[in-house]
């Protein structure tokens, strides 16, 4: 099924530019993760997976430890080289949500990880729909900045300013193709608190200059950010010690795929 949709110019962009940054920057996911792939999602061995949006493959190794069979599809030809890379027995595809290059019905589960917001449109959520078999399970996930601690919140207002037209998961956006539809049950959501621990570097920085809209910046504007992000250690004890702890709450999203629609 061909697509009409194009990439957006922040994700093939940015991604294309800051695929190191990602795989060192992006957080994994917390362990209790692992409980809600398999109990709410059905992931063991026999199943079959698809990775959308699979980008270096952070989601993808996890999915891989439940002993499914996992398809991972990335757009991005950066992210995907660095997939192959990372994890070579995972079957790695070139295909968009609108168009992903497998049968009707060869999936028993699809998942998004980080990524959905970037394609939440009818089109997407029917070739989904056709990818996964009747009964199949649809699970999106999203590691989500905890900013009522007050640096988180300041980052947010740093990196806020550059988004443009970006899709968000906070704007909530992602949600409206659901509404009305008969291809998906309602979403179930699940909350799980989480944490990236490492250096500033690693879980500030690097974490930040992996937002597609920053890393699509001029390289004198992504050294702004750097440098407004490095001023925060003056201000912030917590910031300067050796290891840190960046809090977030991990956000799993369940929809069955509709036998009839």
């Amino acid at each position: 099924m061909p697509s009409n949709t194009p990439i957006h110019d922040a994700a093939q962009r940015g991604y294309t530019s800051a695929s190191d940054n990602y795989q060192r920057g992006r957080p994994e996911y917390p362990d209790a993760l692992a409980g809600w792939l398999g109990e709410a999602l059905g992931l063991r061995a026999g199943a079959r997976v698809v990775d959308l949006g699979a980008g270096t493959g952070k989601f993808t190794k996890l999915l891989a430890r439940t002993g499914a069979t996992v398809m991972a599809v990335e757009p991005v030809d950066a992210m995907r080289a660095r997939l192959s890379e990372n994890l070579p027995a995972v079957r790695a595809l070139a295909g968009t949500a609108e168009a992903i290059p497998l049968a009707d019905g060869d999936a028993d589960v699809l998942v998004c990880a980080q990524a959905f917001h970037w394609f939440a449109n009818a089109q997407a959520l029917r070739e989904m729909h056709r990818v996964l078999r009747p009964g199949g399970r649809l699970g999106l996930i999203w590691n989500v900045r905890d900013e009522s601690r007050d640096w988180v919140a300041e980052i947010t207002e740093i990196v806020t300013p550059y988004e443009g037209d970006a899709p968000r998961f906070y704007k909530g956006t992602w949600k409206r193709p659901f509404e009305g539809q008969t291809l998906f049950g309602p979403l179930q959501r699940t909350v799980l608190p989480h944490s990236h621990v490492g250096s500033f570097e690693q879980v500030v920085l690097d974490r930040i200059l992996s937002v597609s809209f920053i890393a699509a910046l001029p390289e004198s504007e992504q050294a702004l950010v750097a440098d407004r992000l490095r001023a925060l250690k003056g201000r912030y004890a917590e910031l300067r010690e050796p290891v840190i702890a960046f809090p977030y709450a991990t956000e799993a999203w369940l929809a069955e795929r509709l036998v009839t629609a």
